[in-house]
């Protein structure tokens, strides 16, 4: 009976999955804004063989209840088990604190230099601490509402830096929301600087994209206030023939959407990663 009841146990523990990969807390100094940023990095479990790490970048969404926890939203309450994904795709994850400064170097505000920060900073960083694939055919950036709109905005300017990106119920035309999420905080008053935000908001950066030039993937929920805007960028890639992912499920903007979101764009970025070597990336 004893030896019947450690075979169980030793089955069991077999059978159980360990997660091993490490979570980090650290800080990042940006020289441009002449402080430390607070980030969350998952590194999976190295002892399963990769001698480098392709890295996602993973963006949070605006907070009107204080941001300085904005950095742990994804494992904290979107995600808890990104440690097991970053384990089983064998892909690092990286989520920066970046406030609510919709990820760009705000014109108004000289302590919001984010679009530097993540696209230069950050990256060098990541890559001279950690053993990562250290060039775009190792590094995607997605993210969640205003994280969306970030890792479009970023990935779209800088395919130099990313080979691959996403968003999930992202912001991608701020034009129709002026009044919304501290935008004006950092573009100023929509009505006396509109080419400024024609300019900033996602939907009209789709002319810096040529087909293949960018693996994408975009997924928006039917009862979102953002699918409208979503599926405006998607015509318009449409149009433009550049090819891209397209999901749209049931859902709202809601934390439970983007937890299932996220699986489908790992998977995406897991294939990415996977068969770069077959894709011809500039």
């Amino acid at each position: 009976m004893v030896l019947k009841s450690l075979l169980l146990l030793i089955c069991l523990w077999i059978c159980i999955p360990v997660n091993s990969s490490v979570v980090d807390t650290i800080k990042v100094k940006s020289e441009k804004m002449n402080r430390d940023i607070p980030c969350i990095v998952i590194v999976p479990d190295t002892k399963k063989g990769e001698s480098r790490f392709p890295v996602l970048y993973l963006l949070h969404g605006y907070s009107n209840k204080g941001y300085h926890d904005s950095h742990k939203v994804w494992i904290d309450k979107i995600k808890s088990d990104l440690p097991i994904l970053a384990d089983q795709y064998g892909i690092m994850i990286v989520c920066p604190n970046a406030e609510n400064s919709w990820y760009w170097d705000s014109l108004e505000e000289p302590k919001s230099q984010f679009e530097t920060f993540i696209t230069k900073e950050l990256v060098e960083y990541i890559d001279e601490n950690y053993v990562t694939v250290s060039d775009r055919r190792g590094r995607a950036i997605t993210g969640a509402s205003m994280g969306g709109h970030g890792a479009l905005w970023l990935s779209i300017r800088h395919q130099d830096i990313f080979g691959a990106a996403g968003s999930m119920s992202g912001g991608v035309d701020i034009t129709l929301f002026p009044d919304k999420w501290e935008i004006k905080k950092h573009l100023g008053e929509q009505s006396s600087n509109k080419q400024i935000w024609e300019h900033y908001t996602v939907i009209n950066q789709i002319d810096k994209l040529r087909n293949g030039s960018l693996c994408l993937i975009i997924d928006c929920g039917y009862n979102d206030f953002f699918f409208q805007v979503n599926n405006n960028l998607h015509q318009k890639l449409l149009k433009q023939k550049i090819a891209h992912d397209y999901i749209v499920r049931p859902g709202g903007h809601t934390f439970q959407y983007w937890s299932n979101s996220i699986d489908y764009q790992l998977l995406f970025f897991s294939n990415f990663f996977k068969n770069i070597s077959e894709v011809n990336l500039p």
